[in-house]
């Protein structure tokens, strides 16, 4: 008898493996440092281990309930008042998530349906479009502005339209290091006030602010709130992105719409980590001092390369990455396409990047590549040194 294949379909055809995940490796292969991938190379805070020790030999084991265990949320809403005056609901408007992706992935799902719009700015992660397309959406990419990665609302007001079900915002933004201010935020608010469009505010560098500004969360404003889904991460915050735990925050309404998803998505998250998280949360030291930790490095590292490199510096004011242009480099490295150069700068300096033309759904070169700096001191230095000899190859 012969067998038949099934058919397959791909759902996501033009979606293959992540430029993280191809830039990791080509690192791995050429013993190059790792600049590339978006997590940290060092510990997180030992008590927090301790704290997971203690939940599991405590018999926090077994499933906790489905948006949660309750001290988390409370803990998470009571972190959200104190930082931007905005009091939710533990019971009804905070979600655990397995990690932030997933709550991007379900918050689209349960709330962008078939021919919805969603507005995109780009660059961004690149996770958004695929989740808008299993929705069944249409991804409506705007782009932010080349160089200071502002926000254009003249461009994104000619992007809504009638069919527009949701825009994702994220700030501290990812790749480029740049963050919204409060009149940014203020004129995103005016220019939703008289739509139902929803906010999907990508906030998981909401910890990484630097040189004594504030994260201006959707939180902090009323009509914002209102009409948000607030993504954060416990992983990018505390150093354990293995751990995948989120939170989702978001009126009641919007919630039960999100949780309808969750619950069938992956249910609830690990019983033991939420109980450490819960009450490691009840010092706010940790988050509290993160802006400098993280400040520090950032300086080390652009210091670094100012003073030994030929990269042009873009701003960096959050998250712990660094853009910079490789224009400077004689030919043929200045005019190469960002995906080349950074499969050059592997394999030939030893250091691996990000092109941020990875963060555009049709691709957009600038001579832009992205740096991880949420990395040991050793491991900044190691990398500086390689890319010290790129100042030899000056034109």
């Amino acid at each position: 008898m012969t067998a038949t294949k099934p058919r397959l379909t791909s759902r996501l055809p033009a979606v293959g493996t992540t430029i993280f995940s191809t830039m990791s490796a080509l690192a791995q292969q050429h013993g190059a440092v790792n600049l590339g991938q978006g997590f940290p190379d060092f510990d997180c805070d030992p008590r927090l281990v301790d704290l997971v020790t203690a939940a599991m030999a405590a018999g926090h084991n077994q499933y906790p309930p489905m948006p949660g265990v309750a001290a988390l949320r409370e803990a998470v809403a009571a972190k959200i008042e104190r930082l931007y005056g905005h009091r939710y609901d533990p019971d009804r408007e905070i979600t655990i998530t397995a990690g932030a992706t997933q709550a991007i992935l379900s918050s689209i799902l349960a709330l962008v349906h078939p021919g919805d719009e969603v507005i995109v700015l780009e660059p961004c992660y690149d996770s958004y479009g695929p989740a808008i397309a299993l929705a069944g959406g249409i991804m409506v990419p705007v782009a932010l502005t080349p160089g200071s990665f502002s926000p254009d609302f003249a461009a994104i007001a000619s992007a809504l339209t009638p069919r527009t079900r949701a825009i994702i915002v994220n700030t501290p933004h990812n790749p480029s290091g740049a963050t919204w201010s409060a009149e940014q935020i203020r004129a995103l608010e005016a220019l939703l006030a008289p739509t139902d469009v929803i906010l999907i505010a990508d906030e998981v560098y909401e910890h990484m602010v630097f040189d004594g500004a504030a994260h201006q969360s959707a939180s902090r404003f009323a009509s914002l709130a209102a009409r948000s889904v607030v993504i954060s991460s416990f992983g990018k915050t505390f150093h354990v992105t293995g751990w995948k735990v989120g939170t989702v925050a978001a009126p009641a309404e919007l919630t039960a719409e999100f949780r309808k998803v969750h619950q069938f998505n992956v249910f609830t998250v690990n019983t033991p980590m939420q109980h450490a998280l819960a009450a490691y949360l009840s010092d706010p030291a940790p988050y509290e001092t993160l802006p400098d930790f993280y400040a520090a490095k950032r300086d080390h590292f652009r210091a670094g390369l100012a003073r030994r490199t030929p990269f042009e510096l873009l701003p960096a004011s959050g998250t712990y990455f660094q853009c910079v242009r490789y224009g400077g480099l004689p030919e043929p490295m200045a005019s190469m396409r960002e995906q080349d150069f950074c499969r050059w700068l592997t394999t030939e300096i030893g250091v691996a990047a990000i092109p941020l033309s990875a963060f555009y759904a049709e691709g957009f070169e600038q001579q832009l590549v992205r740096f991880c700096f949420a990395k040991r001191e050793a491991t900044l230095d190691s990398a500086l040194e390689r890319l010290a000899t790129l100042g030899d190859r000056r034109s």
